[in-house]
């Protein structure tokens, strides 16, 4: 008898559609088993409201993880930066693959690159970890640019830029990539310049915690995609942020480095952010240490760095903190 279609959870987005197309690839060929894609409306597709005012966290997420629970759906994909870190006891994140590149970009009118828009030139996100570093760094390298709050997709996001309402966007470079849309990017923002939120270019692969036999086999499949550098990167970026008690859309950044010594990883360097969205005051930390090699000890990291940086008051920048 041909076996089972696996059935897929995802988002409806175009982006979320590309990136659960290369998953249910690879969950095919590690499983042998041909995967079908559940098409799920999450509340933060329909809400045409800021994701600071509806609370960001687990918008994006708790649909499919309904589906999960309900048995509608075996396994989910979600961007990882929209995961929230208190993980429920009845799902596992099987598998984190290897990371896209986690920078931010810009999509700007006539090509232009960040620091060459016009005095004036307003910039689309709908983000206030962007809003509050690239307001930042305009104060502190003195150039005139105002932030403006958006939402929408990829097509809707450029198209303001396309139609001359707004004079650039920021989008992430792993969406850009994984819809075949790299060349549209103009700018890449260095992460000296813009940290990424926690997780970002990371998908997480997430089913049922072993309740069944079937269960139990899809989760050891599964982590063949995992990729043990990136897991060990986002976990520490998502403790910082857990020990924040900030969620999904607090302007919060963080990226861990991992450093090579030849072919080997030698060091990871962490790095958080937290600011005001008008960038008048900002808290960023790093911290670098040897490689973990536990999941108990990237979380530790992530909290040593988080007890710094409100240690020099980063809780009073970040709005009502996520509890």
């Amino acid at each position: 008898m041909k076996d089972k279609a696996l059935r897929l959870g995802t988002r409806r987005s175009k982006l979320a559609m590309a990136q659960s197309g290369l998953v249910a690839e690879a969950v095919s060929r590690v499983t042998g088993r041909p995967v079908e894609l559940v098409e799920i409306t999450t509340y933060g597709d329909v809400s045409r409201e800021q994701l600071a005012q509806i609370g960001g966290t687990g918008v994006f997420v708790n649909a499919l993880r309904d589906a999960l629970l309900a048995g509608e759906v075996d396994f989910a994909v979600h961007s990882l930066k929209d995961l929230p870190t208190t993980q429920p006891d009845e799902l596992v994140v099987a598998a984190v693959p290897v990371r896209e590149d986690p920078r931010d970009v810009i999509v700007a009118r006539d090509a232009l690159k960040f620091t060459d828009l016009p005095d004036g030139a307003r910039i689309g996100t709908g983000s206030p970890r962007r809003m509050a570093q690239l307001n930042a760094y305009a104060r502190s390298h003195r150039l005139d640019i105002s932030t403006v709050p958006i939402r929408g997709n990829v097509d809707t996001r450029i198209g303001f830029v396309r139609s001359g309402e707004l004079d650039a966007v920021v989008l992430a470079a792993a969406g850009l990539n994984r819809i075949g849309r790299a060349d549209e990017a103009t700018d890449f923002l260095s992460v000296d310049t813009v940290l990424p939120a926690p997780g970002q270019g990371a998908l997480a692969i997430e089913c049922r915690a072993g309740r069944t036999a079937q269960d139990a086999a899809l989760i050891a499949a599964l982590a063949e995609l995992d990729d043990p550098f990136t897991r060990v990167a986002v976990t520490a970026e998502r403790s910082l942020l857990a020990a924040l008690e900030a969620g999904c859309s607090a302007p919060v950044g963080a990226l861990a480095d991992l450093l090579a010594d030849g072919q080997t990883f030698k060091e990871m360097r962490l790095r958080g952010v937290v600011g005001t969205t008008d960038g008048t005051r900002m808290v960023q930390l790093s911290t670098t240490g040897p490689v973990p090699q536990t999941h108990d000890r990237a979380t530790a990291l992530g909290r040593e760095l988080a007890a710094e940086m409100l240690a020099q008051g980063a809780a009073g920048l970040m709005g009502e903190r996520a509890h």
